[in-house]
């Protein structure tokens, strides 16, 4: 996916949407200034025509690996994005966490689900009491898991927004060396992720514009691997299709051939 509407186009709209707007000078850090165009009143502003590149690098990135079968896990924590978080990972048929980052989701993820598999399980042979506690766990896990209770395997590209605030989740991403994409503002390190968008990490607006992007992105992958799975389905039949005609054949001269006998 290319977008390939008119660049300044896109800059207004990043600008309308808050997309250009980092943190003061004094919360800077270093690694991000090649991404910072100038200052006003004491906020550091991104330079969006980088922004823009950056964006449709991720793009394409999400858009090729989804056409491949590939599987997203979007991680945003902070309470005003949670909801955004959770609409845009069910708009694209993704996995996401939006609640709180339990330690080792990633890293200890079949101990992680074998707990929520259990606590899903039904056993008749508990009291009331043990029922009970059990539906409180059930529901205390759901919580914060109920966006990976399908998630039968590791992510393959974790989308992450909030990088100060899911450093645990960047650092299981680090450890398993699963990908990751992240909107990383002017206080962020770019050093701590593979891929990801110079911009404002804190406003809904912002977060919800490029969510979007993604979101689109990923859709239009899934529709691509799926053209395949049907195109190569097709395939397969036709190839039976064309041995079983021979298998007949072959069969019927033997039958003839033991007549013969």
């Amino acid at each position: 996916m290319i977008l390939t509407v008119n660049v300044q186009q896109i800059v207004q709209t990043m600008v309308s949407t808050g997309v250009h707007l980092g943190h003061q000078r004094s919360q800077q850090n270093p690694k991000m200034l090649p991404y910072i165009y100038r200052e006003k009143d004491d906020l550091q502003i991104f330079d969006l025509r980088k922004t823009y590149s950056y964006l449709q690098r991720a793009v394409s990135f999400l858009s090729k690996a989804s056409s491949r079968g590939k599987r997203v896990l979007f991680v945003g924590t902070k309470k005003h994005v949670a909801q955004c978080i959770e609409k845009t990972a069910n708009e694209c048929n993704s996995w996401y966490i939006n609640k709180r980052w339990l330690g080792g989701i990633l890293t200890n993820w079949k101990t992680m689900r074998q707990t929520i598999f259990q606590l899903q399980k039904e056993d008749v042979s508990l009291s009331k009491k043990e029922k009970a506690q059990k539906e409180r766990q059930r529901k205390r896990l759901l919580k914060y898991l109920g966006g990976v209770q399908t998630m039968f395997q590791l992510p393959d590209i974790v989308i992450i927004i909030g990088q100060q605030k899911e450093m645990k989740a960047v650092r299981e991403c680090q450890k398993l060396k699963i990908p990751s994409l992240t909107i990383l503002d002017t206080n962020c390190d770019p050093s701590l992720t593979n891929l990801f968008i110079p911009a404002n990490d804190d406003s809904l607006a912002s977060i919800t514009y490029i969510l979007n992007k993604f979101s689109k992105a990923i859709k239009e992958g899934q529709q691509n691997y799926e053209k395949k799975k049907q195109i190569q389905k097709r395939k397969n039949i036709n190839r039976l299709k064309k041995t079983n005609p021979k298998k007949k054949k072959h069969q019927s001269f033997k039958k003839n051939k033991s007549k013969k006998r």
